[in-house]
């Protein structure tokens, strides 16, 4: 088995959560799905330290805050396993896609995040929601009586 890592990187507004997704380049891939910026991990690299490296190679950002994990998926057809690690940026930020083996870097909203997304990886952006859901119930104010 092949074991891969990569960060969803995500940003909010006042309501809206958009999540960065790259599309792999080349003409064979024009009908690939996209999916988190990831890779192979390095010998002796921790899934933690290839999703970093790869966010930076692929989109051009240095992720150097703490990561959140969001667990893993599989790929039965390739026999690949992927990590996966969740990151807050700036609404602001625009990455772009830096490396050959990418053609696109875009932030979408979830809901088109979702048709776009490899069907594997869509479990990534379902658990970005419930820890999403699961911070804003515990900074909430308790209602008063």
């Amino acid at each position: 088995m092949k074991f891969s890592a990569g960060i969803l990187l995500y940003r909010q507004g006042t309501s809206l959560v958009e999540v960065l997704l790259v599309h792999p380049s080349g003409n064979f891939n024009r009908r690939s799905p996209w999916g988190i910026p990831k890779g192979e991990l390095d010998p002796g690299e921790t899934a933690e330290q290839a999703a970093r490296r790869e966010t930076r190679e692929e989109v051009g950002l240095d992720i150097i805050g703490p990561l959140i994990s969001l667990g893993q998926c599989d790929y039965t057809r390739t026999r690949k396993r992927v990590y996966a690690f969740a990151y807050q940026v700036d609404p602001t930020v625009e990455p772009g896609p830096l490396s050959w083996e990418v053609d696109q870097a875009r932030f979408f909203p979830l809901e088109e995040a979702r048709r776009l997304c490899h069907s594997a990886q869509s479990v990534f952006l379902e658990r970005l929601l419930d820890l999403l859901a699961a911070t804003a119930s515990t900074t909430e104010e308790p209602a008063e009586s």
